[in-house]
């Protein structure tokens, strides 16, 4: 127990700074679009360049990641997130930057997937709920620390000095890996045969319940990132934050999941992961109701609002995870997985792209057609409770 609490020590730090990295990206936007010059349009291409790649290294990670020891794929990989993100931290421009971001995504994807294999290979299913709980966990301290963090120094400085901490803390995750995690290749000494990248690709489109827990995915990015991109643009243009006051957002939001997620973890191991992802989700479209309608507000109410949304988001999410690592068997785990990533990651750019094209700037400044986005927010998010329930958990 002693190694297995160690080993998700590890995983958590890899997804915090993995989370970090991306989200960091959203809040910086006020600042990134002065700086550049940019449109929303342009700043949904950047968000969704990253998601992009990342949706296309996890697609051919797919016919790979299998094919090796999970830790030593994840060294390799995770060597290339780190340089991609010095490259991030480097960047002079906004081409420059959006090269970098899509380099970073290309090994960002294959790392998301890489850490539900290790859990799912890990990790027995009566505890997995607990051991998504804590890994997920990272999403809150990423909010509540690395993110606010992340802008503070921004704000002292500029909008590089975040990147260049996350390479430092990259190198450091380097470290606890070779320490921590073990060799992983149960799924490679059964001998099963290694199929062929169109066996691959037949076998999840040929498994309803894996094309389900897909579809779950494609969802639930739909319903989120259409909005996660673009809140903190809005809620300096149109609600009358300061870029310094983004802080408090993600500070609030990230204190409660940092207690909520192995809260809500727990909760899915005793009372069902299916009956916990229904409850959450439907209490998520209420603060998408409430923030993309809000004109200037005060800032205690739209605290309220978000951190609502940061913990029902959340919240959803934890037993989602084990609901759809639960649909693959050992020997293909990481192959569906990298699969899944791939189809959440084009999703989750797809999303940001189509927000970024829908939501329009007015002479003053302020963003608009931002309730237009939440409408397409809450239909996505609301398909996902049926569906769900006709997924079936098989390891």
């Amino acid at each position: 127990m002693k190694n297995e609490k160690f080993l998700l020590w590890t995983l958590a730090l890899i997804n915090f700074i993995h989370i970090v990295d991306f989200m960091i990206l959203m809040p910086l936007g006020p600042q990134l679009m002065r700086i550049f010059e940019i449109s929303p349009r342009e700043f949904g291409l950047l968000v969704s360049s990253y998601t992009f790649s990342a949706g296309i290294s996890s697609f051919f990670g797919a016919f790979f990641l299998d094919r090796f020891d999970r830790k030593k794929i994840l060294l390799w990989v995770y060597m290339g997130f780190t340089l991609a993100t010095l490259a991030c931290a480097l960047s002079p421009s906004y081409s420059i930057l959006l090269v970098a971001r899509v380099l970073s995504g290309l090994f960002g994807g294959l790392t998301s997937a890489l850490i539900l294999a290790i859990i799912g290979d890990v990790i027995p299913d009566q505890r997995r709920g607990r051991a998504m709980g804590l890994v997920m966990a990272a999403f809150s301290v990423a909010s509540v620390l690395g993110v606010p963090l992340g802008l503070f120094l921004a704000s002292l400085s500029n909008w590089h000095t975040p990147f260049f901490i996350l390479t430092g803390t990259s190198l450091l995750s380097l470290v606890m890996v070779f320490k921590y995690i073990p060799s992983i290749r149960d799924h490679l000494d059964q001998g099963y045969l290694r199929p062929n990248p169109m066996l691959v690709i037949s076998r999840v489109i040929g498994d309803s319940n894996q094309m389900r827990a897909i579809s779950l995915s494609v969802m639930m990015m739909f319903g989120q990132f259409m909005i996660i991109p673009f809140l903190s643009p809005y809620t300096v243009s149109n609600i009358g934050f300061t870029e310094m006051q983004l802080t408090y957002i993600y500070m609030a939001g990230g204190a409660f999941t940092i207690f909520t997620s192995p809260w809500v973890g727990k909760l899915s191991d005793k009372y069902g992961k299916l009956k916990i992802f229904t409850i959450f989700m439907s209490l998520n479209v209420i603060p998408i109701a409430i923030i993309t309608h809000l004109g200037v507000t005060p800032i205690f109410f739209v605290l309220m609002v978000s951190t609502l949304f940061f913990v029902t988001s959340n919240g959803r999410f934890v037993p989602a995870a084990a609901l759809i690592t639960g649909t693959a068997k050992p020997e293909n785990r990481g192959s569906f997985l990298s699969f899944n990533s791939a189809v959440q990651q084009m999703a989750t750019g797809l999303a940001s792209l189509i927000a970024g094209v829908i939501i329009g700037e007015n002479a003053a400044g302020e963003l608009t057609n931002f309730n237009i986005v939440g409408y397409v927010a809450i239909f996505f998010s609301l398909l996902c409770i049926p569906l769900a329930r006709r997924i079936k958990v098989v390891s």
